[in-house]
């Protein structure tokens, strides 16, 4: 199957022309993010199957696939082919022809979000203060809301002693509703420096009325400062709406509409969806436990935080329709005002928010076929000695915790542990999704000829049984972490200059994307 190649000038050329473009990197995270297009979005080949369609949603548009010359493009490619994709190419000779083209390329992940944090902190000078003037201000008993605005699972692996989790989507519309007195000064923290800024800022141009300043650096800078951090912790905002959730919404939606947000109603948003020509996200940015609760048919969960943070994490398609949708409506007016000045997306936010039907997400199943084995099954096996586990999580979470004598792998590229199966025993497949279990063992069968399975509940499931999980902060090793781009404090060498070096670049990027010149921040009209 031929895939039509496009140059690097004929690329640049599409990014500003206006009509819709999605660029998948065919590389693994951690690959990725040692050099990539600005725009590019990770789509590793490991997880195609899963991912693109979540990632772009219209199978028609303009998709182009991207590599390091290795030659994942090309099998990407072929991939979203079969899948249904009509219009796909490939950058020919990848991410470094598009470099001796004289274009730029970025490292890390995130870069959009990132840059645009930075672009934020200049443009409307977001107020700072270092972990040695928050210490101090700790030390005289000043009057402190310390939020941080990461993921809860972030704040309990590290945390600014005295703060609370409040991730960024929900700080314009819990911390309000927090503060008693005027004089209390909102310290918003995360690991750097992006979601402080967005969260802080966030806070500002939502009109809170008390100091708000965020956290230069973040946790690393605290660490970086001497300072310990906490870990361990769960102290997070009350649940329930708001008792001034109305004051809030109106403050929101000042600031959407000062930004070009527009409005939809149920009946728009179905026109919308039944179009062939334009790519329509529908999102729901509230937590996660109130999504799972019940949301809309057809939306996906994007809380608000993270998909200003992230958002090559949900979005792919420049050029195309985001609906964004919570309860109230302050979470999604909020975030939608910064996606329009990051990325110039046409966002809307949807009118009645929840009223009516909700449905909630079946558990995922195994495609039918899939040859399976119960946790149950698996304990017995591994006891006597019939069983290796092939483990699909992510190489950070196989670092935490996975089934003892597991061996970890990224798919499409397990031929490179079979040395490692041993051929009288059976193979059992633990995935984080099933579908990615199941595709697993599809492409197992053709390298190894011992009987393969996937184990119902993956790991979760080997956990909620009960059964012991081994950590191991060395396995896989570093530089075996393909599939992950290793934070400072993942890595178990040379932290401390990581950190610096990271904070550094970040800093660097506004630089970056002015050479670059396709991110108009602010400025999308």
């Amino acid at each position: 199957m031929t895939v039509p190649a496009v140059g690097a000038a004929t690329l640049k050329a599409w990014l500003r022309d206006g009509q819709e473009l999605a660029i998948l990197d065919a590389r693994e995270e951690g690959e990725f993010g040692a050099s990539h297009l600005f725009w590019a979005v990770p789509c590793p080949l490991s997880q195609a199957e899963l991912r693109a369609p979540r990632l772009v949603p219209r199978r028609s548009v303009r998709t182009v696939c991207t590599d390091g010359g290795e030659g994942y493009a090309t099998m990407l490619a072929q991939v979203l082919r079969g899948l249904g994709w009509s219009d796909v190419h490939v950058l020919e000779g990848g991410t470094p022809a598009w470099g001796k083209a004289g274009f730029e390329l970025f490292s890390g992940v995130n870069v959009p979000s990132k840059a645009f944090g930075e672009w934020v902190e200049h443009h409307y000078g977001t107020p700072s203060v270092s972990a040695e003037e928050l210490h101090a201000m700790q030390a005289r008993g000043e009057d402190l809301l310390i939020v941080d605005s990461r993921t809860p699972a972030e704040f309990r692996a590290m945390s600014i002693p005295g703060g609370i989790s409040v991730p960024g989507g929900e700080l314009a519309y819990r911390v309000p509703s927090m503060l008693a007195r005027p004089t209390t000064t909102v310290v918003v923290n995360c690991a750097g420096r992006t979601r402080s800024i967005m969260g802080a800022e966030s806070l500002r141009q939502a009109g809170l009325a008390q100091r708000v300043v965020a956290l230069r650096n973040g946790t690393m800078g605290w660490e970086l400062a001497g300072f310990r951090c906490e870990h361990g912790r769960t102290d997070r905002y009350e649940e329930g709406t708001p008792a001034d959730a109305a004051e809030s919404l109106a403050r929101a939606r000042r600031f959407a509409e000062a930004h070009g947000v527009k409005r939809v109603d149920r009946a728009g948003l179905a026109a919308m969806r039944a179009g062939a020509t334009r790519t329509t996200y529908l999102l729901d940015v509230r937590d996660a436990g109130e999504f799972a609760a019940g949301h809309l048919e057809g939306s996906v969960n994007a809380p608000g935080g993270q998909l200003v943070q992230a958002t090559d994490g949900w979005v792919a398609v420049r050029g195309a329709r985001i609906v964004l949708v919570d309860d109230t409506g302050t979470r999604a007016l909020m975030t939608a005002g910064w996606l329009r000045q990051l990325g110039g997306w046409e966002v809307f936010v949807l009118e009645g928010g929840l009223d009516g039907r909700l449905e909630t997400a079946p558990a995922p199943t195994f495609p039918p076929g899939t040859p399976r084995m119960s946790v149950a099954d698996l304990a017995a096996s591994l006891a006597e000695g019939g069983a290796t586990v092939v483990d699909l999580q992510r190489s950070i979470a196989f670092r935490a915790g996975h089934i003892p004598g597991a061996v970890w792998g990224v798919r499409t590229r397990l031929s490179r542990i079979t040395p490692r199966l041993p051929a009288d025993r059976r193979i059992v497949v633990a995935g984080p999704e099933p579908m990615l279990a199941a595709l697993a063992v599809a492409e197992l069968r053709g390298l190894v000829k011992a009987p393969i399975a996937a184990l119902e509940g993956g790991v979760e499931g080997w956990k909620a049984a009960g059964l012991p999980v081994l950590a191991d902060r060395a396995d896989p090793p570093d530089e075996a972490c393909v599939d992950f781009h290793l934070r400072p404090y993942d890595r178990n060498h040379g932290v401390e200059q990581a950190m610096r070096d990271y904070l550094s670049w970040e800093v660097e990027l506004v630089k970056q994307v002015e050479r670059d010149g396709d991110a108009r921040f602010g400025q999308w009209g």
